[in-house]
């Protein structure tokens, strides 16, 4: 087998062995409450069956707009995409193994300049430079389901591209439960550090019900 199919069938391997939706995921809808410092809001929040995202409820249009954003993120994590439409018109390269085993996957062909690392059946690291910003996400633990694998500890660090200067720096703890046949998101604590200043924000969501299918 050649370098570069051997460096494919790794990544498809890793790629498809992440936990999405299925074709017949019917959405969900949950109460939120966004904790930061002494500042609490509750609201609503629901992703369709089509992947479309709601919030209501949250007076703060600031942080209604930060939880939309979480939900559009979440949905961006579990939508399921093939292989081949994601990765099809790319090229990949096996590059070095580091200490804990994880091998440097590089692509060639990707429109936002991807890179990878992978452990196994599991990405373990995401690098990209998009225009002025630079980041490196790298996953620390997971929650391995009969489905494929959710990260569940993660941080990332934004840099400029051009000084590698530290921008901003994120933790993410997040935690899953099983709601019918689908694993959804319960809570997420993000730890955030920028120019010195570290803020913690936490979504707690609450009474998730699996969307009932409409009747036609």
């Amino acid at each position: 087998m050649t370098e570069q199919a051997n460096a494919r069938d790794l990544f498809r391997a890793a790629y498809e062995h992440r936990y999405t939706w299925d074709a017949n995921f019917p959405g969900y809808s949950a109460d939120i409450e966004l904790k930061q410092g002494d500042e609490v809001y509750t609201g609503h929040v629901s992703i369709k069956p089509d992947m479309s995202v709601e919030v209501s409820g949250i007076e703060d249009e600031e942080v209604q707009q930060s939880v939309y954003t979480q939900m559009r993120d979440i949905v961006t994590h579990r939508k399921r995409s093939t292989f081949e439409k994601s990765h099809g018109k790319n090229s990949f390269t096996l590059g070095e193994k580091d200490s804990t085993d994880a091998v440097d996957i590089l692509v060639q062909g990707d429109s936002m300049g991807s890179n990878y690392k992978i452990r196994g059946l599991s990405i373990c690291q995401v690098s990209r430079v998009m225009g002025r910003m630079a980041f490196v996400i790298d996953t620390h633990k997971s929650l391995e389901t009969p489905e494929g694998s959710l990260a569940t500890h993660y941080d990332a660090v934004f840099r400029n591209p051009q000084t590698d200067e530290i921008i901003r720096e994120l933790e993410f703890e997040d935690t899953f439960e099983k709601i019918g046949d689908y694993y959804v998101m319960t809570k997420q604590v993000v730890r955030a550090k920028e120019k010195g200043q570290l803020t913690t924000t936490e979504f707690n969501y609450s009474n998730v019900k699996l969307l009932e299918p409409a009747v036609v």
